[in-house]
């Protein structure tokens, strides 16, 4: 590798607070936070909103999204045009 071209990569924790999850891994990603590790050392910290414990892909839990809602809050906003050929 080229010296003096690449980003420090080093040790960050990654958090997802909505599942009160944290993992240690290598990054190039910076933070000003930081957080004791189980290890005792501090690491800096990264806050994401969803991860593998909270994403309703590998939790199981679907969310239901309303799509007949989305479509009649767009039919009343700028009518229904109807097109006969």
């Amino acid at each position: 590798m080229k010296p003096g071209i690449h980003p420090d990569y080093r040790p960050v924790v990654f958090r997802d607070r909505a599942a009160d999850f944290a993992f240690l891994t290598r990054s190039t990603a910076t933070s000003d936070k930081t957080v004791e590790w189980r290890d005792g050392n501090t690491y800096p910290v990264i806050d994401v909103e969803i991860s593998s414990a909270s994403h309703p892909f590998y939790t199981g839990n679907q969310r239901v999204v309303d799509t007949a809602g989305r479509v009649e809050r767009f039919e009343r906003r700028y009518g229904r045009e109807r097109r006969d050929r």
